[in-house]
């Protein structure tokens, strides 16, 4: 059985070679080796060059496992912070007055100023989008502050809950509605560099509606880019726009971090499943993110609670999981993709996660559509092996993998970036595949030879193949056959 839910994991100092004059990649060979599926750089940290080397470095390294591997970029979005302190940190006590002041710092509140009366911002605008009575929330929810006034660029507020606070943690308010723009100078200089790395998916953080996205489209396009685009769900005001952002969108990622801070970490589990479900229906990608295993940080194991989550995930039906600084910077990256790759194959082995009854009364549009749904109910219901779509977009394979099911789908494709685009795609297997013939017939024995080959199929399996009568037009999926491997097509019947 092959795991159908796919894992993302983000490159670091934790995959990165231990001497970097030496072309050492144990911890990144570690990961491949492990199954990762998706690479992500995070632009919240590091430099283009860093981030180009480890594109360069995943992609080389994948190649030389026989593996495909996608590549996520990820922007940092306007994400709001405190600027630094004299001491590197404070300890706020409940009942303490601290302010927020946008006058200090600069523009970027990069100064280290800071004391336990007040610090600076790097959003110069928040003293415009709170009022008296707001709940503001800093370092993922661990200090929360009442804002009792706002003076000119100062915030005047009451700790409610206190600890220690260090520097250049974020600030949410809490049901959201803070009004910094999705795309910051920064996140579009990204969006350059990440086209220039030809990266397979952009995740735009913070979008409030489906123009963000369709920005970040128009400008990643603009670049060059010919990635799919990642809409980021962590703001309480992008649940009003859900089905929009959906829909403008490739892709959704569900952000728990900055989400749970805004809207409570009670409201998670339900919107967790409600955005899952939705995508789903909507033929787009969900990655569940955010604290899957952290522990594994510092642990070679991870919590029971940890196992429970990224298991849930899996049953919920998202498309993938994703490691942040397990793998970025944790001690045993390898470990934490191997925990992963475990425990979702242990959850895909549940009925729930392999039966459904998706669309089963919808009207389909396309005919590429209405074969791939007729595909995943005849393999369902005949004892089917495999399937092997032949595709140039790779969306047949989308539509196919919305269908619950533990029957593999291999695109075989020539597209170096249809490979990688279907990296994602929860129980489809990336082929390269560049047939000798366009004689139909011909052209299937190929596709099932090749199954062989991969050990996927063997004589007296059955095997359904779907496909174009026109090779390599987009769009034009017209037909699925039904083979079983090691007959002979009668000659009558030859296509």
């Amino acid at each position: 059985m092959r795991r159908r839910t796919k894992i993302v994991a983000t490159l670091g100092p934790g995959t990165d070679p231990k001497d970097p004059s030496e072309n050492e990649y144990q911890a990144l060979d570690g990961i491949i080796e492990a199954g990762v599926d998706v690479a992500r750089i995070n632009f919240s940290h590091g430099t283009h060059g860093e981030h180009e080397r480890r594109v360069e470095a995943v992609r080389n390294r994948a190649r030389a496992h026989g593996r495909q591997v996608g590549v996520l970029a990820d922007l940092m979005g306007p994400k709001i912070r405190i600027g630094g302190f004299r001491s590197g940190s404070v300890v706020l006590k409940e009942g303490d007055g601290f302010a927020l002041d946008a006058s200090m710092g600069g523009e970027d509140g990069e100064q280290h100023d800071g004391t336990r009366e007040r610090v600076g911002i790097s959003y110069k605008n928040l003293p415009q989008d709170v009022a008296r009575g707001d709940i503001l929330l800093l370092d993922d929810g661990r200090i929360e502050l009442w804002v009792e006034e706002v003076a000119g660029p100062e915030i005047r507020t009451q700790v409610r809950m206190g600890g220690e606070l260090t520097n250049k943690k974020g600030i949410n308010r809490k049901g959201g509605g803070l009004s910094a723009p999705a795309l910051t100078d920064k996140d579009r200089a990204d969006i350059r560099a990440a086209a220039a790395m030809q990266a397979d998916y952009l995740a735009v953080s913070f979008p409030r509606t489906a123009a963000d996205v369709h920005e970040a489209r128009e400008l990643f396009r603009q670049a060059g880019g010919r990635g799919g685009v990642v809409a980021k769900i962590e703001r309480a005001e992008a649940l009003d726009a859900l089905e929009e952002i959906i829909a403008a969108a490739d892709a959704v990622m569900i952000a728990r971090g900055d989400l749970g801070v805004e809207v409570g970490d009670a409201e998670l589990p339900a919107l967790q499943k409600q955005i899952i479900r939705l995508a789903r229906e909507m033929n787009r990608v969900t990655i569940t993110a955010t604290q899957m295993m952290e522990s594994m940080i510092e642990h070679q194991i991870p919590t029971r609670a940890e196992v429970f989550d990224v298991a849930n995930a899996v049953l919920d039906g998202t498309d993938a999981v994703m490691l942040s600084a397990e793998t970025a910077a944790g001690k045993y990256p390898a470990a934490a993709v191997a925990a992963m790759d475990r425990i979702c194959l242990s959850a895909e082995r549940q009925r729930v996660a392999r039966i459904s009854d998706h669309r089963i009364n919808t009207e389909f549009t396309r005919i590429d559509e209405a074969v791939a749904m007729a595909t995943m109910y005849a393999a369902n219901h005949l004892g089917v092996k495999a399937i092997a779509a032949l595709t140039e977009s790779g969306s047949t394979c989308l539509w196919m993998s919305r269908i619950s099911s533990g029957i593999p789908i291999y695109a075989l494709t020539s597209h170096v970036d249809t490979r990688r685009k279907v990296t994602l795609y929860r129980g489809v297997y990336p082929v390269s595949f560049e047939p000798a013939t366009t004689n139909h017939a011909e052209v299937n024995q190929e596709a099932v030879d090749e199954l062989v080959r991969r050990g996927a199929v063997r004589d007296g399996d059955l095997v359904i193949i779907t496909k174009g009568d026109l090779m390599g037009v987009m769009g034009g999926t017209n037909a699925m056959k039904i083979i079983r491997v090691g007959e002979a097509p009668s000659p009558a019947i030859q296509e």
